[in-house]
């Protein structure tokens, strides 16, 4: 299924402006090392998308080794500086 962009002209796959838009928000700061990121339900809201778009962002994410995801818990932000060691 394909989902409505709020930009007719954007070429980019929905899950792509998720997880750009999570990976900058640990890249600049705004989700510290150790923080949760928004769960599903709230990627959903705050982005548009249904919730396997969501979840495909996060699972990339994880891929990517800058989150964790901790079952009945939350998704947070990895602390770069533990993967050094």
């Amino acid at each position: 299924m394909v989902e409505n962009s709020p930009d007719p002209h954007a070429s980019r796959a929905p899950y792509l402006r998720v997880l750009e838009a999570v990976a900058a928000d640990i890249r600049e700061g705004r989700l510290q090392p150790g923080a949760r990121i928004p769960s599903e339900a709230q990627l959903c809201e705050m982005h548009g998308v249904a919730r396997e778009t969501a979840r495909r962002a996060v699972r990339v994410l994880r891929e990517r080794g800058l989150v964790v995801t901790e079952w009945g818990k939350g998704t947070y932000v990895v602390d770069p500086d533990e993967d050094a060691n």
